[in-house]
């Protein structure tokens, strides 16, 4: 099983950038597929972005051009990059992998909080 540590999250001003990151340990980096989901207060957990395990990445609409996922092989780290934050973007944001042929996301981080408001 593998386990997965996200960063602390933070406060940002609206129009500020965070960088959130996602430590997996406990099975082969290599052969997962890691994505962010978020869930903000009263609404429903919702996919941020996703990285499969040769690199192609999606994004929901609202984070296009604005977010983006990385995955470093060499420290077993997933990143998401998050630049022009809004205030909608306030949320509870988790790291999630997905085993190889696996239909579902199966393996999540505890998660950490993104507040964005001035």
């Amino acid at each position: 099983q593998l386990q997965l540590v996200e960063s602390e999250g933070g406060l940002v001003q609206p129009g500020g950038s965070l960088r959130l990151s996602c430590a997996a340990s406990g099975g082969n980096f290599d052969w997962y597929s890691f994505a962010w989901y978020r869930q903000a207060p009263g609404k429903e957990r919702e996919g941020v972005s996703c990285i499969s395990d040769v690199g192609t990445t999606w994004y929901t609409d609202s984070v296009k051009g604005r977010f983006a996922i990385s995955r470093d092989k060499t420290k077993n780290t997933i990143s998401l990059q998050m630049n022009n934050l809004e205030p909608e973007d306030t949320a509870l944001y988790y790291c999630a992998a997905r085993r190889p042929f696996a239909d579902n996301y199966d393996n999540w981080g505890q998660g950490t909080q993104v507040t964005v408001s001035s």
